[in-house]
């Protein structure tokens, strides 16, 4: 008995001994290598079924907003563009529908009328031309999301404002204000609303969101002693006018006069 016991034992060291070397080899590390390179050419001009998909998706909305944008609202009697020295007739334009469209919501908020309006040469970026007027139009002249802003100013920055544009030689947007340029370049007879101006009188002018911060230099509008938003974009100011009226009203009155 003695003796069997003793061949077991001996029989299982050897086969622990066994499978311990087999663990070992087991977990060496292996180094794999590259046996295989595969590639597959796919022309730039292959239609994907995902791209399919996904305007074969957004088609409805695209022909409705298209639809919407391609509407005729009204007429424009001439090309308005922005040729002119001093003043353009797309410019006049603007700021004309600006002042008159920002002043009902300023007078309910407020009980004040607005004075002038000053936008940017720079903010128009294309023309209205002669014919049919849609909203269409009115995306491609003013493409940006800027809104009216109301800003009181002291008369002595409305003097300023006239500076300002003689200094840049830019015919920007201009309405209910007028001034003469003098042969030494300096600025006299400033009125505002067919009145002189008053240095110490508050007039409110209405401008854009961007303007109002001092964008293009226009650092005067920073100075301001109060200030309304509001929050209608300028490029909405066209659309709502368009569907007003049958004609473009074109104001060619001289705002800016040089001797």
């Amino acid at each position: 008995m003695w003796v069997k016991i003793k061949n077991y034992n001996v029989v299982m060291k050897h086969f622990v001994l066994l499978l311990t070397f087999i663990s070992l080899i087991s977990c060496s590390s292996h180094q794999y290598y590259v046996s295989k390179i595969e590639g597959k050419k796919i022309a730039i001009n292959e239609k994907l079924t995902e791209v399919s998909e996904i305007e074969n998706y957004i088609k409805p909305y695209k022909e409705n907003i298209n639809k919407d944008l391609n509407e005729i609202l009204a007429y424009c009697p001439i090309t308005l563009d922005k040729t002119g020295e001093w003043q353009t007739n797309i410019g006049c334009f603007l700021a004309d529908i600006t002042l008159e469209k920002s002043t009902p919501i300023f007078l309910k908020r407020e009980q004040k009328s607005i004075d002038v309006c000053l936008l940017n040469h720079g903010g128009i970026r294309t023309i209205i031309p002669e014919g049919s007027v849609t909203a269409r139009n009115a995306y491609e002249v003013m493409p940006f999301e800027n809104s009216a802003v109301v800003i009181g100013l002291k008369g002595d920055l409305l003097v300023e404002i006239a500076n300002f544009i003689v200094s840049e030689k830019k015919p920007h947007p201009l309405s209910g204000m007028t001034f003469t340029i003098s042969k030494d370049n300096s600025v006299k007879n400033i009125q505002v609303q067919g009145k002189p101006l008053e240095l110490n009188k508050i007039y409110y002018v209405v401008t854009s969101d961007y303007l109002s911060n001092g964008g293009d230099n226009m650092n005067f509008f920073k100075k301001g002693i109060n200030r309304m938003d509001t929050d209608y974009k300028l490029r909405n100011i066209m659309i709502d006018y368009f569907k007003e009226v049958d004609t473009l009203r074109v104001n060619t009155d001289t705002r800016i006069i040089k001797e």
